[in-house]
């Protein structure tokens, strides 16, 4: 987990951010629209500069948001200042720690699951979430995709079958499809959008 702080603090040093478009994601907006996902509690996890967690607050959502790069939660604690979102920013890292608020009804992460290289390391993460969450509540990760076949920079990308493995024993999965990563990117990168229910 060191290592992934200190490349994700030198990319937001280097202003090498691609997944920061400064707007939500538009996968959680089309989920959130295409699902019967109540509850109030929502957890994210890496919120980078805080777009998602502000939506969520907007959308109703008593919203606790961790980041474990402190340059981006200062950014993301002034933009929901500007907005006059009510969001809980932690500077805090899920897999060694747990999350005041919880349990939560619903957990967004936008590439974080894809950042951890091994199936032990992706493992404690899937733990991680499930044991802040309600039976019941719906997890939503957004996951680079090995059918991404693109030359050069892009998110990790994991295969469905490194997904399932990991998920299936904590949570029912609801959804998992291709689709595309909502970035700035051309092309954008291609993602797998999964929708998993906590057992």
């Amino acid at each position: 987990m060191d290592e992934i702080k200190r490349r994700f603090e030198q990319r937001y040093l280097e202003g090498n951010t691609p997944w920061d478009s400064g707007r939500p994601d538009g996968n959680l907006i089309e989920i959130l629209e295409s699902y019967d996902i109540t509850g109030k509690r929502a957890l994210e996890i890496g919120c980078g500069t805080g777009d998602n967690a502000i939506f969520l607050s907007k959308r109703g959502f008593d919203v606790t948001a961790t980041e474990i790069v402190e340059m981006a939660m200062e950014a993301a604690r002034a933009k929901a200042s500007e907005a006059g979102a009510r969001c809980c920013f932690m500077l805090e890292n899920i897999v060694e720690n747990s999350i005041d608020g919880a349990p939560f009804d619903f957990v967004f992460d936008r590439g974080c699951f894809h950042s951890f290289d091994t199936q032990v390391d992706r493992e404690k993460f899937v733990q991680s979430v499930a044991r802040h969450m309600v039976a019941g509540g719906y997890w939503l990760s957004l996951i680079g995709n090995a059918d991404d076949k693109r030359q050069g920079p892009g998110p990790p990308r994991r295969t469905a079958t490194e997904i399932v493995t990991v998920v299936e024993p904590l949570f029912e999965i609801v959804l998992l499809k291709a689709g595309y990563f909502d970035s700035d990117m051309k092309p954008p990168p291609k993602n797998w959008i999964l929708l998993a229910r906590c057992r």
